[in-house]
């Protein structure tokens, strides 16, 4: 049986803006692919990718804020909170004609909001 992809159309002039700026930063791009299949925590994400842990951390608040990234929090045996990462969208389109620009997502489907 064949899957229908659901796209979702950005309409946001300035959401726009902030997703082709994510999809021009090489780290942010890494942490999407890196988080698609199974939640991971940032140093684990530093750690596959060799991408130094302050700029993972300020990518994943650049990602989260923009709604591309769902957070989830736990607390380890040793009463410290953790949190895990995992992106919200499989693939990002893009179509820009110099006057108008569409972008589109297709939402991960393994992840649960």
């Amino acid at each position: 049986m064949q899957e229908l992809i659901q796209s979702q159309k950005i309409v946001d002039d300035e959401r726009k803006q902030v997703i082709l700026e994510i999809l021009a930063d090489k780290y942010c791009k890494q942490i999407l692919h890196n988080t698609l299949e199974k939640p991971k925590s940032a140093m684990e994400i530093s750690h596959e990718k060799k991408i130094p842990i302050s700029t993972v951390y300020r990518r994943l608040q650049t990602l989260y804020d923009a709604k591309l990234l769902a957070i989830s929090g736990s607390i380890n045996q040793d009463g410290k909170k953790y949190f895990l990462y995992k992106s919200k969208v499989k693939s990002i389109s893009l179509k820009c004609d110099l006057e108008v620009t569409t972008v589109e997502f297709v939402p991960n489907k393994s992840h649960s909001d």
